[in-house]
């Protein structure tokens, strides 16, 4: 936490409002306060974890339930959605802004502007999948 302020700390605490969907005793999830599309949602761990590196795995499983079960109700709801992304960066190079781990629950339609946009790059050879796979699992 820069300087020890959390805006989602401040959140879960009450002491910032938000507008709450879902909570439970390890999640709160809120609107986002710029949205991408009505609906976008934000899930967070009350615990401040800065990353994913940094949150309990149990709570990490509970979060991505959380953000299953919003993306049914916005579904259900009436808000426009004919899809869901879900989202999350971890680290500045990611795109994180706020460095409380939180997953972006996003309402999609067709035409609504949104997309990430993927590089095209040369498919990889299977001996350098292979190599890549190797570290990871060494790691």
């Amino acid at each position: 936490m820069p300087n020890g302020f959390c805006i989602f700390c401040e959140i879960v605490a009450g002491r910032a409002s938000a507008s709450a969907v879902y909570e439970d005793d390890e999640i709160l999830a809120f609107l986002d306060l710029f949205p991408i599309n009505q609906g976008h949602t934000l899930v967070v761990p009350k615990t401040h974890a800065a990353s994913l590196a940094d949150m309990d795995s149990e709570v990490g499983g509970r979060l991505f339930g959380a953000a299953r079960r919003l993306a049914q109700s916005l579904r259900d709801s009436g808000v426009r959605c004919e899809g869901i992304n879900l989202f999350l960066a971890d680290g500045e190079v990611a795109g994180q802004e706020v460095f409380h781990v939180h997953l972006h629950v996003i309402p999609r339609y067709e035409g609504d502007g949104f997309g990430l946009r993927i590089p095209s790059k040369d498919q990889s050879s299977r001996e350098d999948l292979e190599a890549t796979a190797k570290k990871i699992r060494d790691a």
